[in-house]
């Protein structure tokens, strides 16, 4: 297992990149899976800085390879590169492939232009939110399936793209998309999650409770930490989103 000095930095990391994440992952009683769910969440965040640290596709191309082929040579059992991540994922539970396709699914990233309709949207929150709630729901309980956590990824993912467009003014929703648009389809999923997580282990929640954010944060609410951990709170505590 990787140092302790890692797993703290990559904690302190997501705490600061991805707190919605980090705290619903403080519900995770297992120690060392928390950890390993906490790498994933680092890994998800690099994989989505890459297009917008790059001054070009083209570089960010290559930041997505090199997470691609260092997960890949994990995979192979060659030597891991030098990376907290990687050093902490090289030890854990996941399969290394399942994590490098997490780095080729964000590859539409690097076209800034918005989804060509909602099928084209939702194949990518599928492959990009979904897949990671999927794989922190298994490493969380092995009857986990990626079915229980799809809408509630769905839901979670839809407004993070807002959010994110209205940060910064480049839209990534199908053009016509509005807010009131938006909340409904968001309203749903949720509906769906709650549906689809009915039986979904309870050592698996954590893994899903962020997306009990997603009603608020669409809404346009700015909520602290303190009503972010209340809500988390009460959310793990019923197992509903």
């Amino acid at each position: 297992m990787p140092h302790a000095d890692m797993t703290e930095e990559l904690d302190d990391t997501v705490r600061q990149a991805d707190p919605d994440r980090w705290l619903a992952a403080r519900f995770i009683a297992d120690e060392t899976a928390r950890a390993e769910v906490v790498a994933l969440y680092a890994l998800n965040n690099e994989l989505a800085r890459a297009a917008q640290v790059a001054s070009n596709a083209l570089l960010g191309e290559i930041r997505l390879t090199w997470w691609r082929e260092a997960m890949e040579e994990v995979a192979a059992g060659k030597p891991h590169r030098r990376h907290p991540i990687v050093d902490v994922l090289a030890h854990s539970a996941f399969d290394p492939l399942e994590l490098a396709a997490l780095a080729d699914a964000r590859l539409p990233d690097l076209d800034a232009e918005p989804f060509a309709d909602e099928p084209a949207l939702l194949d990518y929150v599928d492959a990009t939110a979904g897949a990671l709630m999927g794989l922190a729901a298994r490493r969380l309980h092995a009857d986990a399936r990626d079915g229980q956590v799809r809408s509630a990824a769905r839901a979670w993912a839809l407004t993070g793209l807002w959010r994110a467009g209205e940060a910064s003014g480049k839209a990534r929703l199908p053009d016509g998309w509005t807010e009131r648009q938006l909340r409904p389809r968001v309203a749903a999923a949720l509906a769906a999650a709650n549906r689809e997580a009915k039986d979904l282990p309870a050592e698996a929640f954590p893994a899903v409770a962020y997306a009990a954010l997603a009603g608020r944060y669409v809404a346009g609410a700015r909520m602290g930490e303190l009503e972010r951990k209340a809500r988390l709170t009460w959310a793990v505590a019923r197992g509903k989103v």
